[in-house]
């Protein structure tokens, strides 16, 4: 995954700090803005994943501090709902000025209110996904409701939530009293995503069922069962990501990619960016990458993982070819195995490329009703697999220019 450090200015000109994030391929259907939480920021776990995994779905996103918050200059104090969609706005501008119009908002608990109201504003906006919403923005008043008489009363009050210390001004609780997100929902006329847990404990499923009560179609409810309001477990973020990117596909022009050709068995493509890299082997497409600790972006398995997996597949298809010519009950086979490299003997020479094999540690797992000599037997059969026998056989390579 690529990404950049950007600065774009608010309508009260200040600098709003972001991080644009690219598809590790380069092929991008579309661009996105990601309004965080309440008093969060860009680089929050959630924020952070889903981008990835929308990335990862070819689409771009700007992910952004709000005025006061995170890298952005402001002062919290002085911002409130609207400011927040201004906010959005701003990020839509940029990426509009310098790449392309976005096609998707996202926004996270206080933030997918805020790229609604965005998005009624956005004529380019072709749909809008939020996770954790409330169904009207003074519903985060309950995060300070010990304070608001005094806020009231003397028109501020310093607030601790989550864990920081933030001050609230009269203005913003005037400020949210005042939005109408129903409303806005009735006219929004955009396909619109509603993700929400039932166990979310900071803004209540119901407010799901009212936002989507609300909006018109096309609209969608997913349910995020047993995740947190702030999606602490990457695997709910991750799941979000995904979800959005398959969604987003039913409502945008997705151009079919570049299709790799070849007159061998298999082509492989790799550009300038890490690691992840394209495959064609006959008819179908994947992907190999290395592990993060190396640099890769692990979106598929390695170069010896995919040896690994060749071995091991083969076997089990040898297996069940047998098995099946002599109708003996095999029910299912599994072949794990692991990729090392030994040395032949002790050696003081331990350097020397010679005295180094390749391991590779083969367990077979038999199911069905066999003999002890029909299992015995099967495992001989596997030892005689094609891609077995490849491997243990010289191999010669020839590399050319084209």
């Amino acid at each position: 995954m690529q990404s950049k450090k950007v600065q774009f200015t608010s309508e009260h000109g200040c600098q709003l700090s972001g991080r644009l994030e690219f598809p590790v391929d380069s092929k991008i259907h579309a661009y996105a803005v990601f309004a965080h939480v309440f008093t969060g920021n860009k680089n929050l776990t959630a924020t952070r994943y889903i981008s990835r995994c929308l990335t990862q779905n070819g689409i771009a996103v700007l992910r952004f501090d709000f005025t006061g918050l995170g890298d952005s200059e402001g002062d919290f104090a002085d911002t409130n709902f609207t400011s927040n969609v201004e906010d959005i706005l701003a990020a839509a501008e940029f990426l509009t000025e310098n790449y392309e119009a976005p096609k998707l908002l996202v926004g996270h608990s206080l933030g997918g209110a805020a790229v609604i109201f965005a998005a009624s504003q956005l004529p380019y906006i072709q749909a809008i996904a939020t996770v954790g919403t409330p169904s009207e923005p003074e519903h985060v008043t309950h995060l300070i409701q010990d304070s608001i008489e005094t806020i009231e009363a003397t028109g501020k009050a310093k607030v601790n939530i989550g864990g920081r210390v933030f001050t609230i001004k009269k203005q913003f609780l005037d400020d949210l009293n005042n939005k109408n997100m129903h409303g806005v929902l009735r006219e929004l006329r955009k396909p619109l995503l509603v993700m929400h847990s039932p166990q979310d404990t900071i803004v209540a499923v119901e407010n799901a069922a009212e936002i989507y009560r609300a909006a018109r179609h096309p609209k969608s409810f997913v349910s995020l069962n047993g995740a947190d309001h702030m999606l602490t477990n990457k695997t709910d973020a991750h799941y979000v990501g995904n979800l959005v990117g398959a969604w987003l596909s039913r409502y945008i022009d997705i151009p079919k990619p570049d299709a790799l050709k070849t007159d061998k068995q298999v082509v492989a493509r790799l550009d300038n960016t890490g690691y992840t890299t394209e495959i064609k082997a006959g008819r179908h497409a994947l992907l190999a990458d290395e592990p993060e600790d190396v640099g890769g972006n692990d979106f598929g398995p390695s170069p010896y993982e995919l040896l690994s997996a060749s071995l091991a597949s083969c076997k089990a298809m040898t297996m069940h070819m047998y098995a099946r010519r002599k109708k003996w009950d095999l029910q299912e086979a599994q072949v794990h195995i692991s990729h090392s490299r030994r040395y032949a003997e002790d050696c003081t020479d331990c350097e020397n490329a010679d005295k180094r094999i390749e391991h590779f540690d083969c367990t077979i797992e038999l199911e069905g009703n066999l003999t002890e000599e029909q299992r015995q037997r099967i495992l001989e059969i596997s030892k005689r697999c094609p891609v077995h026998k490849t491997l243990q056989s010289t191999v010669k390579i020839e590399s050319k220019l084209t």
